[in-house]
């Protein structure tokens, strides 16, 4: 099919986009076997995906007319791993289906502005899963006349978690609805999820005709582990790209370069899954506008990212399988333009450069790393074809007459190149360059093979480890760990078994760190049974450590020759019983119970538990004299009568009132015993104490304290309730119109203002009319 068979509008808007043929991924699903199908498409990055769909599901959009009728529920629903896709994914389908509304619904971004965009009815929704998600969820996205679906890089969607999401979106979509599947491989996962939701799905896989990124060119550079950071300093110098990425690992590794590089005057941004959407927006978009070259990112950040002009790839962390070494590769190299992919290969990663190169079907340059001297003689070729020397003198021409008068043409040309290199760092110095290590010959498991030992210059007694040499003496030598045998860590030294094909990467005696060297012996250590060196001295025993001794020597293995130990021994039958905790047996005498034990009393006999027939023992209770023995506890049985419920007998004397009313007037409790004062005394809530009163008395609700207010006289009906009468009585009920307790304090008076402080007491009543 070519884009003469397309409808009006899509002709006009790939011609507009300067499109004079299709791709091969977007001819294969408009072929017209697959009109109305289910598809499964794989092809590889940068291949057109993006338009492909977007023609594929033109039939379901447009419904065969030209212009769009207003938007209501969407008829097509895009579904993308990160944000930065789902963005781009929008901005391809505006352009592509001119007049229709396209939604845009991502993480990051403010909900309310979605909804009310989709309120207003869309007729194409892209976004992410976890926030279509949600929409649906809150009903604000109704899926009800969905017409297709499309997943987008759906591999990298499961391989990131969201098979859950994935599942209800499809679930809430009608049955009868189109689902397409783009994606660059094709794992049983994605296989199971489209035997689930699709239907009599076709399979349409797209093989370029030339090679895998033949617009890319890879690179394979080995250094050292300590110079791992300036080679990527110096592979960007070198190539000086319009736009580069830098992957690595983690969200750390891009803090920690990013760091690194803008201390070194490198105009660069970072993307990691810390950011906020408006920091990605704005990264991205210094990049497009020049204002960064250099852009240091994650996997999962950077996926789906279109940067143009991207011209360098530098893979500063190796990534941990063939098919993202291909995706990251795959933002480079697009369109017809060519590309670079650089991996920076440590020595002890090697082996597994080779790996993902094989398993993707690459072939490598293997090189180094270009040194501080190749920088600098590169950038100064660039200086002297720099483009502005070939333009003509313009408005300049004045100073610049003026310079040449004061100044020498020599002198004018050293100020230029000073100032050329003040905008840039000096080229970082590396290590001697080390070439690729040759893969070591296969050998029987438990053979180490000719070797060479060394002897390091720390111990037992520096607390050195086998797991703490190991990378120490990897990074040193450039070497791998299977390059080294055996590791015999003494008291005082570690010997170290080198494979014979490395050794001349060590010196005769070769720095790992300060205090810390390896220096190489001539013939192999003789090692004891133990794998301790022979004649070492013995260790001395453990003794208790006093104050004021010599501090104790670590522990040193023992050697032949040593007095043995004295073994455990099994005691016998016959011997001695151990005192004082020798096993009890039938037929001894029963322990006497626990007596404190003074002086000169004889050894007390150990406990001896108690035997089947003893007679019981006593339940504990306190003992007074006189009293009869208590019964012990027995449990209730079911055959027991109950037991009776309390019942007021006729005829018993009545209970003892807590206080006893006399002539209708309630006495004040004056038995309770006093309560002793609180740590914190002498506040109302505390009551108070002997040494310090309380400082605020007389609320009913503080108990006695010390009420200054003078009592009414005798007879006086119209008293507050619950206050102190004299003769420690109460009056009756409060009469009508009184106040009541606690409007104010008895003998509390309110404190008078001082200066010109106001009285607070009145409530503000605010001012009627308008403010002026």
């Amino acid at each position: 099919m070519t884009i003469d068979t397309l409808a009006g509008p899509l002709q006009a808007a790939l011609a507009a986009k300067g499109y004079s043929q299709l791709t091969p991924v977007q001819e294969a699903v408009l072929a017209p076997e697959l009109d109305g199908r289910d598809m499964l498409v794989s092809a590889q990055t940068g291949s057109g995906k993006t338009v492909a769909f977007g023609l594929a599901m033109s039939p379901q959009v447009m419904g065969g007319i030209d212009n769009f009728l207003p938007a209501d529920k969407p008829m097509a629903l895009i579904i993308a791993p990160t944000r930065e896709l789902a963005l781009q994914v929008q901005r391809e389908l505006v352009w592509l289906y001119e007049g229709a509304v396209v939604a845009s619904c991502v993480g990051g971004m403010d909900y309310r502005t979605e909804k009310r965009a989709l309120d207003r009815g869309a007729h194409i929704v892209v976004g992410t899963p976890g926030r279509l998600r949600d929409h649906v969820e809150r009903r604000s996205l109704d899926l009800s006349e969905l017409a297709v679906v499309v997943l987008d890089e759906a591999d990298e969607m499961l391989d990131m978690g969201f098979a859950d999401d994935l599942e209800f979106l499809l679930g809430s979509a009608p049955e009868e609805k189109r689902v397409l599947m783009f994606s660059a491989t094709v794992p049983r996962e994605i296989a199971k999820l489209a035997e689930t939701y699709q239907r009599d799905a076709r399979r349409v896989e797209v093989k370029s005709t030339a090679s895998q990124h033949a617009d890319i060119e890879y690179k394979a550079i080995s250094v050292s582990n300590r110079d791992k950071e300036p080679a990527i300093f110096n592979v960007l110098r070198w190539y000086d790209a319009r736009c580069a990425i830098v992957f690595v690992k983690t969200r750390a590794n891009v803090n920690h370069l990013h760091a690194r590089m803008v201390n070194r005057g490198f105009p660069v941004v970072a993307l990691s899954g810390e950011l906020s959407q408006s920091e990605r927006l704005h990264a991205l978009q210094a990049l497009r506008d020049g204002r960064a070259r250099v852009c240091i990112a994650t996997d999962v950040a950077a996926r789906g990212i279109d940067l143009p002009g991207l011209d360098l790839v530098i893979h500063a962390d190796l990534p941990s399988n063939s098919e993202t070494l291909l995706h990251r590769s795959g933002r480079t190299g697009r369109a017809g333009n060519k590309g670079t992919s650089v991996l920076v290969v440590p020595q002890a990663e090697f082996r597994k450069a080779n790996r993902l190169l094989q398993g993707a079907k690459l072939v490598a340059e293997w090189g180094k790393a270009p040194g501080a001297d190749e920088v600098q003689s590169r950038e100064d070729e660039r200086l002297i074809s720099d483009p502005s020397l070939l333009e003509g003198m313009g408005e300049d021409t004045a100073i610049a007459a003026n310079l040449l008068e004061a100044h020498s043409s020599e002198a004018i040309a050293a100020a230029f190149v000073r100032l050329w290199r003040a905008k840039r760092s000096a080229p970082e110095e590396l290590a001697e360059d080390l070439p690729p290590p040759a893969p070591l010959p296969p050998r029987e498991r438990g053979e180490f093979g000719a070797s060479v030992w060394y002897k390091l210059s720390v111990g037992h007694e520096g607390r050195a480890e086998a797991r703490w040499l190991l990378p120490k003496i990897c990074e040193a030598g450039g070497i791998a760990k299977d390059g080294i045998g055996a590791i015999r860590v003494q008291q005082n030294v570690t010997f170290v078994q080198i494979a014979e094909q490395l050794a001349s990467r060590f010196k005769e005696v070769t720095e790992i760190e300060p205090g810390l060297t390896m220096e190489r012996q001539a013939e192999a250590p003789e090692f004891g049974p133990k794998g301790r060196v022979a004649g070492d001295a013995p260790r001395k025993p453990y003794a208790r450590r006093e104050e004021g001794d010599a501090p104790r020597k670590p522990y040193a293995r023992r050697e032949e020759g040593d007095a043995p130990r004295k073994p455990y021994a099994r005691r016998d039958e016959g011997d001695a019983p151990r005192k004082p905790w020798a096993g009890r047996d039938e037929g001894d005498a029963p322990r006497k119970p626990y007596v404190r034990r003074e002086e000169g009393d004889a050894p007390r006999k150990p406990w001896a538990g108690r035997d089947e027939g003893d007679a019981p023992r006593k339940p504990y209770a306190r003992r007074e004299e006189g009293d009869a023995p208590r019964k012990p506890y027995a449990r209730r049985e079911d055959s027991d009568a109950p037991r009776r419920s309390f019942e007021r007998r006729d005829g018993d004397a009545p209970s003892k009132p807590r206080w006893t009313p006399t002539d209708g007037e309630r006495p004040m409790r004056d038995d309770r015993p006093a309560k002793p004062g609180p740590r914190s005394a002498g506040f109302k809530s505390h009551g108070g104490s002997p040494e310090r009163p309380a400082r605020s008395s007389g609320f009913k609700s503080h108990g006695e304290g010390n009420f200054d207010r003078k009592p009414r006289g005798e007879g006086g009906a119209e008293g507050r309730p619950f206050a102190k009468r004299e003769g420690g009585k109460f009056d009756g009920p409060r009469p009508a119109g009184s106040k009541p307790f606690g409007a104010k304090p008895f003998g509390a008076k309110p404190a008078a203002p001082r200066g010109d402080a106001k009285d607070t007491s009145k409530r503000f009543v605010p001012p009627k009319g308008p403010r002026k």
